[in-house]
């Protein structure tokens, strides 16, 4: 597996270590949590962010959560689990990983109620790692995947941050260029900076920057004119949910691309793994979007830039609907969508 320059989060000397993602490009600082609060408090305050970033952090979370406890029975036990969870689950309300993972949590001890409390927590840490692993694997292989519609000297365009710093390995839509880099194929990247909190301006240039990858930094507004201009071949985007008809929520803005894309006749890629796909929800109008503080539009990065009292509107995601996409590409392979074309 290929290894970055930089851990994103890591499972070390009993508590999680986590890469603070606010300090980035700036600082390179590191968030010890030893309990599980704080692993809430980093998911909801994105100084971990990123769909199975937040689900593998999460799957620690309950590990902090349960451990170093004297349980008297197990019903205090259950409840407690219970607790931890449900305080996890309220983090970030879009991104399925997060639930994901928590279930699979949920019936580690389910499925393990012979066992005494401390098999029980060494099981939990046990499955947290597993899901670290496992997503490792998965965006290899989306990447391997992904890498086969690249080529030599493509220019791709891409959304907020679906890279290493959002995944337990290389990423997901970035993982597809380490790839093809790695193949030997020069690959550019132009990425939208991705109001208002910055993440491509921060982190995926920081991270491509990083890896040596030609990447070059635009205003979320001038995507149209880089397609008009026939300066892209594409657009790679990861996900933060699947609905079951194909509809995408991903970072706000995503929708303006697959839109621009369509008008340009350009191909619209969606990386992910399997797990961003829920089949209990029918289309996208029933996703559920975040909606972030008004702080983060009004006083971005602690200096006002609006006038006091302006009311704001700021979901963290939008819906792409999927006959605007052209595939899926997953660590299973890739999906053509509606409007496929290669």
């Amino acid at each position: 597996m290929k290894e970055m320059n930089f851990k994103t989060l890591e499972w070390k000397d009993g508590y999680l270590v986590i890469l603070d993602q606010t300090k980035l490009p700036l600082q390179v600082e590191y968030l010890d949590c030893k309990n599980f609060e704080q692993v809430a408090k980093a998911i909801k305050d994105l100084n971990i962010r990123g769909a199975p970033a937040i689900g593998i952090a999460a799957g620690f979370g309950v590990v902090l959560g349960m451990q170093n406890r004297d349980y008297k029975n197990w019903e205090e036990y259950q409840n407690r689990l219970n607790q931890v969870i449900s305080i996890l689950e309220s983090t970030r309300p879009t991104a399925v990983n997060l639930f994901w993972a928590l279930d699979r949590m949920r019936k580690v001890v389910e499925n393990n109620k012979d066992k005494n409390f401390e098999e029980l927590n060494q099981l939990l840490l046990k499955e947290a790692i597993s899901i670290h692993q496992e997503d490792k694997l998965m965006c290899e292989r989306i990447g391997e995947h992904g890498a086969s519609l690249l080529k030599d000297g493509d220019t791709v365009l891409t959304h907020c941050n679906a890279g290493a710093l959002a995944t337990g390995g290389i990423g997901t839509a970035l993982g597809i260029i380490y790839t093809a880099q790695a193949q030997g194929k020069k690959i550019k990247v132009f990425a939208d900076e991705t109001r208002p909190v910055l993440q491509g301006a921060r982190l995926t240039v920081w991270e491509l920057k990083q890896e040596g990858v030609d990447v070059t930094l635009i205003c979320d507004n001038t995507a149209a004119v880089l397609m008009k201009k026939k300066k892209i071949d594409c657009v790679i985007v990861g996900a933060d949910r699947i609905a079951s008809n194909g509809d995408v929520a991903n970072k706000i803005g995503t929708y303006n691309l697959a839109v621009l894309a369509k008008a340009h006749d350009l191909p619209f890629y969606v990386a992910a793994p399997s797990s961003s796909f829920d089949p209990s929800i029918s289309d996208g109008e029933k996703i559920k979007i975040e909606e972030r503080s008004e702080d983060e539009v009004t006083c971005g990065f602690g200096k006002r830039m609006t006038p006091l009292g302006v009311k704001v509107y700021s979901p963290a995601f939008d819906v792409t609907p999927a006959e605007l996409i052209t595939a899926y590409i997953t660590e299973e392979g890739i999906k053509e969508g509606v409007r496929f074309k290669v």
